[in-house]
């Protein structure tokens, strides 16, 4: 998957938890069981979380690393031969 999609996705999938934990206290302030509705938004965080472990993956992977060592070359990047924009 793209960078840019999960990103989407994450930001995507937070709105929709937090509209999941508003209708569970409208459900609370109803008196109306909540076990279902919370069970979802559980699985609902368990995704994001998994999103958010391809996706700090992802930037690990993208970053540059020195010639022959471990340390990551911090900063923006530019390639040669780019074009700029």
């Amino acid at each position: 998957m793209d960078l840019e999609f999960i990103r989407g996705d994450i930001e995507q999938r937070r709105r929709q938890i937090a509209r999941q934990r508003k209708e569970i206290l409208d459900l609370q302030r109803a008196g109306i069981s909540t076990k279902s509705a919370e069970e979802l938004l559980a699985r609902m965080l368990g995704k994001l979380d998994e999103l958010c472990s391809e996706r700090d993956r992802l930037v690990g992977e993208s970053r540059r690393k020195y010639e022959g060592k471990d340390k990551f070359i911090l900063g923006p990047q530019i390639r040669i031969g780019a074009k700029r924009s």
